[in-house]
C-alpha cells in the first residue's frame, strides 16, 4: 500500500501534463463538472466583453503556459487584489479608489467622444466627489463615530456613478446648485452699458 502511493506520487510528477498549485494538482485533460464548467464559461465571456480591463490576452498566455483556464488565474486575481489593497490601505482607501478608478476612466473615454451628455454626467459627478471630498475631510472627526462608514461611502459613489441611478445629477440639482447659483451670479461681471 506504501509502495502504491509513492508511485501514484511520483507517476503525477513524472507527467508532463499536470500543474500544480500548493495543495492540488489540476489535469488539463480532466473534464471540469458541468456546474463549474459554466461559470467558467461565464467568466471566460464576461472577460471576452471587456478585454482590456480584464487583461484578457494576459491571462491567455498564462493558460496557454501552464494549460489552466484563464477564468481560474482572473478569479484568483480578482479575489487577491482587493485583499492586498485592503491589507495595504484599509476601507479608505477602497472607498477611495471605488470613487476614482472608475469614473476617471469614464472621464478619459468621454474626453475623447463626440457625445457631449456624458462629458456633463462627468463633470457633475466631479463636482459632486469635490464637494464631498472637501465636506469629508473637514467633518474627519464625525466618520469615526458612523458604523460602516466606508461601506456607505462605497455605496454613495456607486449611486453616484451608476448609469441606473445617475445619483451625481440628483445630488447637484437639488442641493449643490441651488447653494451656490446665488454665488456664481454675483460673481459674474457687471455689464458695461454703451
Amino acid at each position: 500500500l506504501n509502495n502504491s502511493k509513492t508511485q501514484t506520487k511520483t507517476s503525477a510528477h513524472s507527467n508532463p501534463n499536470y500543474f500544480s498549485i500548493s495543495a492540488f494538482t489540476i489535469y488539463p485533460t480532466m473534464q471540469l463538472p458541468s456546474q463549474v464548467s459554466k461559470y467558467v464559461e461565464q467568466v471566460d465571456n464576461f472577460m471576452m466583453k471587456y478585454p482590456s480591463l480584464t487583461q484578457y490576452d494576459r491571462f491567455k498566455t498564462l493558460e496557454e503556459k501552464f494549460d489552466v483556464p484563464k477564468s481560474l488565474f482572473f478569479v484568483v486575481a480578482a479575489i487577491l487584489l482587493p485583499a492586498i489593497i485592503f491589507m495595504i490601505g484599509g476601507e479608505k482607501l477602497i472607498s477611495d479608489l471605488v470613487g476614482f478608478l472608475y469614473p476617471a476612466y469614464m472621464s478619459f473615454k468621454a474626453i475623447d467622444s463626440v457625445d457631449n451628455a456624458d462629458n456633463a454626467q462627468w463633470l457633475t459627478y466631479w463636482t459632486v466627489f469635490a464637494v464631498f471630498s472637501i465636506l469629508e475631510s473637514t467633518a474627519s472627526f464625525l466618520t469615526s463615530f458612523i458604523p460602516f462608514y466606508f461601506y456607505i461611502k462605497i455605496g454613495f459613489f456607486l449611486w453616484l456613478y451608476h448609469p441606473k441611478f445617475m445619483g451625481a445629477q440628483l445630488v447637484y440639482n437639488d442641493v449643490i446648485r441651488p447653494i451656490l447659483l446665488p454665488y456664481l451670479e454675483q460673481a459674474k461681471p457687471a455689464k458695461k452699458d454703451k
